[in-house]
């Protein structure tokens, strides 16, 4: 998509509008945060303008970066955490290298092997993961059965070995 076609009939800047954008999916700030810092600029921007920006260009800009991102190495640390997300608990998948660099991450309702499999198939597809050598994860025992439907359908490499640890896989070595 061109850049005059995405900013067509756009009051302001395509600039402000990616800066405004780009500031909020950086960094702490509110939509009021940034109508502040805007109207501080000369900049008379509503809040609610940048939240409507925000919906709009966010999935364009990650749909842009993504192939652009650092290719991740061999070996992957997963772990789920239980967070509130508009009023409703839902289990957050999160996988990294060995080294930090987020890979992936999904929400979902439940936390069984059908989430986690789902889990991993995203990870896999992502092109900027490199197909694991091991991963750590904890002792939930969706895991194993996620990583071993996986392998049977050849998702994952034969050499592919899954660790367990009773310890955080953020901590554990790789």
């Amino acid at each position: 998509m061109a850049t005059q076609t995405l900013f067509k009939w756009r009051h302001f800047e395509a600039e402000m509008i990616l800066l405004c954008v780009r500031w909020y999916l950086r960094y702490a700030l509110s939509y009021r945060d940034l109508e502040e810092i805007m109207a501080q600029r000369g900049l008379p921007v509503d809040h609610t303008t940048i939240y409507r920006w925000g919906q709009h260009y966010a999935p364009e800009l990650e749909k842009r970066c993504r192939p652009h991102l650092k290719v991740t190495n061999d070996s992957w640390r997963v772990d789920e955490t239980y967070v509130k997300v508009k009023g409703v608990w839902m289990y957050l998948y999160r996988a990294v290298d060995s080294q930090g660099n987020t890979l992936e991450f999904h929400l979902s309702i439940t936390r069984d092997a059908q989430a986690a499999k789902r889990f991993f198939a995203k990870a896999l597809g992502t092109s900027h993961t490199t197909t694991p050598r091991v991963i750590t994860v904890d002792k939930n025992a969706a895991y194993p059965k996620a990583f071993d439907e996986l392998k049977a359908a050849q998702a994952l490499s034969a050499g592919c070995e899954l660790r367990t640890t009773g310890l955080n896989p953020w901590l554990a070595a790789g």
